[in-house]
């Protein structure tokens, strides 16, 4: 459904990204964040699930910058792997590509983001400091964050079971934005993805109804 595309980001530095467009006119642009996998299978899946729904996704290849092309499994050299490459990108280079992935995409009228994981912090900070709207997927970083003012509409979604987020962390991310839309549902950390043991159909289901919501209302 989708193709592979090039950004060029503001420091000259190219990435990949992967691109889904829908069957007629865009709704709006989406800029899908990756996990710490990469733009791997699922993260395609769910910009072609988006495409279907109406809008023009693009899923950037935020890790380019220190290693091209990650696809990584979800086990432990999978998570080893992707730690790493969060820990040399930094936040400041991940936005830097939501931006560029942003820019590409506004030919369809407005943009948000949607992240899951560390691009749900991603996505948060997308709100904070480029004005986009967002949906956040268990961003376990949010808490990091909160001491700045979005300035974009907010959507979280969080699970009960999620080990690498605690209620502190959940509700000071609440607190800090009492605007959002906020949503916590009985699943584990990754409830949204099928390629994972945490996969919960329910919660992935209705996270996905509450999101397509929040775009329809904020973007269009």
């Amino acid at each position: 459904m989708g193709k592979s595309i090039s950004l060029q980001l503001k420091d000259g530095t190219r990435i990949g990204a992967y691109v889904a467009e829908p069957a007629g006119t865009p709704k709006a642009g989406l800029v899908v964040v990756q996990e710490i996998f990469g733009v791997n299978a699922h993260i395609r899946s769910v910009a072609d699930r988006y495409a279907a729904q109406g809008y023009l996704a693009i899923a950037p290849a935020l890790f380019d910058p220190v290693q091209p092309g990650v696809e990584l499994g979800y086990d432990q050299e999978g998570m080893t792997k992707g730690l790493e490459y969060v820990g040399k990108l930094g936040f400041d280079r991940a936005l830097a590509g939501v931006e560029a992935a942003a820019q590409e995409v506004q030919r369809a009228g407005k943009v948000a983001t949607v992240g899951y994981c560390w691009g749900g912090t991603v996505s948060y900070l997308s709100a904070i400091r480029l004005g986009l709207p967002a949906i956040s997927y268990y961003g376990g970083r949010n808490v990091q964050f909160v001491g700045e003012q979005a300035k974009a509409p907010l959507m979280f979604h969080y699970g009960l079971k999620d080990a690498h987020i605690g209620e502190a962390d959940r509700e000071a991310v609440r607190k800090a934005n009492p605007t959002a839309e906020f949503h916590v549902y009985d699943a584990d950390h990754g409830f949204n993805c099928d390629a994972r043991g945490s996969y919960d159909a329910a919660s992935a289901k209705l996270a996905m109804e509450r999101s397509l919501a929040f775009l329809a209302k904020h973007v269009g």
